[in-house]
């Protein structure tokens, strides 16, 4: 934290230790005029010498940091060469000497995930960035004349000064998106940087701006061979750099082609049988444990399994604890789970994470392609504004969603297809005074603003283009983060290398998606390192079977929670509206993800508003 006037140590202390499970091996402090820095270690590089924060040699500037530089060795190389000493082996030292050397524009010569630091002290300046895609989570807050950050909620919580407000309208946006998108966070007050953003403090001005968007103007079209041999060579090249560990290290197996291909590239390039980690469930149809084993046994891994329950679900106070926010991806279930698993056995993993949004992998995309090849400017008037909701709620889920998308824009269309409530269902589940306050702030925006400003040729493009900006670093990369970071276990994730994530973005969107296949090129380029079985299976995805836990396992807990007195007595929800989504569900209409974003909201309220700040989970529990 930093302020223009005195700063209190004792707080960042309280701050470090609400976040040790992120860094286990250590912790580093230091304090001086109007700062205080503060840093909880997770050593993987360096470990002996790696500590935080680190400072330049007369000790005016100092950074502390979360994440890795992979391309670390080079930058040591190159700061050496132009005269500057350092002493340590670690990535974080070099932040310092390149702010010496480029200033704020030292983000532009880092490859990996990062978030950090750097106070100035000649100049009474901070420094805050953030990694071009969002691995890395970092908050802030204005602190009267200061600013405090952080990588968790939990650890701003740590201020007793500071009150736990609700922001509605981050509320309202969670409910569209099952996530709170950035620059939001739930609390009044806070607010998440933004992907790809800096932020400079001094004189006690903040001011944010935006150094980095990736690119998808198309390029010259490749042979789909040429296309093929690049991204075996970018992604062989961006799963090297993140094998460096002097911790244990393995992989996320799924069984689908960019867990596997990850897994692939690993095992070409090391001498040690690869460990590999899978989850699966008793469901069948969300079990995909078969093709992992067909992958784990075509490399020779040390594999290893766990299954979950309904059962499993015991977990969920730990998980509201850790998300800080409500997060009502279910996967994230299944993720904490891979990482406890995986942690007993490693510190580092690789993951697929950024294959989807690299090659166009969901299968929304063909869904868009084929809804841009039918005459949508002609049927919109068949479906009028007002009847799209009216057809959404009278006919079978997906047909009365895909009635009601003719009518929109492609954005919004989009946007509809993302939702978890759309706006009409948001409006009536509110109470009177909620629906008065948000009636007019439109969620979807977000999706209108980033769709305008691509530069992708095609709707899929656009959409592709959208997720990076909005799903990807709202929803899959805080899951990973926050399910790795509470098992002290490091994720890493070739795919979203900036290089590769560049070059993927100018492919022409023929080779990576078509009305009727997805990741087209991506599977081309694998094709010979995976099992056919795993090219060419249809995507599945890393859901739960959410919907049948909660007619099964999960239904008590459902109407106990959403349906008590607590709740109830919130004023933010009709009752009644709950009520009906519950009945409606047990029915047989499947109302499990608009139940799930409310569980997860009335779970969270009750572990971090309603009670003390807490520096564990276990207070929680």
């Amino acid at each position: 934290m930093v302020s223009t006037d005195e700063v209190d140590p004792g707080l960042v202390r309280r701050m470090c230790a609400a976040i040790e499970h992120r860094g286990p091996d250590g912790a580093g402090y230091h304090t001086g005029p109007q700062v205080a820095l503060g840093m909880r270690r997770l050593a993987v590089i360096d470990v002996a010498g790696g500590q935080q924060p680190v400072r330049n040699e007369d000790g005016t500037v100092l950074a502390v940091f979360n994440g890795e530089l992979y391309n670390h060795p080079e930058l040591r190389a190159d700061l050496i060469r132009r005269g500057h000493r350092l002493t340590t082996r670690s990535d974080t030292e070099c932040l310092v000497h390149l702010y010496e050397e480029y200033g704020d524009d030292l983000v532009h010569r880092l490859r990996g995930m990062f978030a950090f630091a750097i106070w100035d002290a000649g100049r009474a300046r901070l420094l805050l960035a953030r990694d071009r895609v969002g691995k890395k989570p970092l908050y802030w807050r204005s602190a009267g004349p200061g600013l405090a950050f952080a990588s968790e909620l939990k650890a701003l919580l740590q201020d007793p000064a500071w009150p736990r407000r609700v922001d509605h309208e981050a509320l309202h946006h969670y409910l569209t998106y099952q996530y709170v998108p950035a620059p939001w966070s739930i609390y009044t007050g806070v607010q998440k940087l933004p992907p790809g953003h800096l932020l400079v403090w001094q004189n006690g001005i903040a001011s944010v701006r935006r150094y980095w968007r990736l690119d998808f103007t198309p390029r010259p079209a490749q042979s789909a061979g040429e296309a093929c041999e690049r991204i075996r060579t970018l992604l062989l090249e961006a799963t090297r750099i993140r094998m460096v560990s002097e911790r244990p290290l393995g992989a996320f197996l799924s069984g689908g082609i960019d867990s596997s291909a990850v897994v692939a590239a690993m095992a070409r390039q090391s001498t040690d049988p690869v460990r590999t980690f899978s989850i699966g469930f008793e469901e069948r149809g969300y079990d995909e444990r078969r093709y992992a084993r067909m992958v784990a046994a075509r490399y020779r891994t040390d594999h290893h399994e766990m299954v979950v329950t309904p059962s499993a679900l015991t977990v969920l106070p730990t998980l509201a604890w850790h998300f800080d926010e409500p997060f009502a991806d279910s996967s994230a279930i299944p993720s904490f789970y891979v990482a406890q698993l995986s942690r007993q056995h490693v510190t580092v993993v690789l993951n697929g994470d950024g294959g989807d949004e690299c090659f166009g992998g969901y299968q929304r995309y063909a869904v868009m392609a084929r809804l841009s090849g039918l005459p949508v400017r002609a049927l919109a008037p068949l479906v009028p504004a007002r009847l799209g909701p009216l057809l959404t709620r009278s006919l079978p889920h997906k047909l009365g969603r895909a009635f009601a998308l003719l009518g929109q824009p492609a954005a919004r269309r989009y946007g509809r297809l993302m939702s978890y409530f759309d706006a009409e269902q948001k409006l009536a589940l509110y109470s009177d005074a909620l629906r008065d306050e948000l009636e007019d702030v439109d969620s979807y925006r977000l999706f209108d603003e980033t769709w305008a400003a691509s530069a992708a040729d095609s709707d899929v493009g656009r959409a592709i283009d959208t997720d990076v900006n909005t799903y990807l670093p709202g929803d899959l990369l805080p899951k990973v983060d926050i399910t790795t970071m509470a098992n002290s276990l490091e994720a890493r994730s070739p795919f979203l290398d900036h290089h590769l994530l560049e070059w993927a973005a100018g492919l022409p969107t023929r080779m990576k998606v078509t009305s009727a296949d997805t990741k087209r090129i991506l599977k081309q380029a694998v094709v010979d390192w995976l099992p056919a079985e795993v090219v060419n299976r249809p995507k599945m995805g890393f859901g739960v079977p959410m919907a049948s836990w909660l007619r099964g396992a999960l239904r008590d807990h459902a109407y106990d929670l959403l349906t008590d007195h607590t709740a109830r007595s919130r004023g933010l929800f009709r009752p009644d509206v709950v009520s009906g989504l519950l009945r409606e569900h047990e029915s047989g209409l499947d109302r499990s993800r608009q139940l799930w974003a409310l569980i997860q909201f009335e779970q969270w309220h009750r572990s971090h508003v309603e009670v003390p700040a807490a520096t564990t989970a276990d207070a929680w529990i």
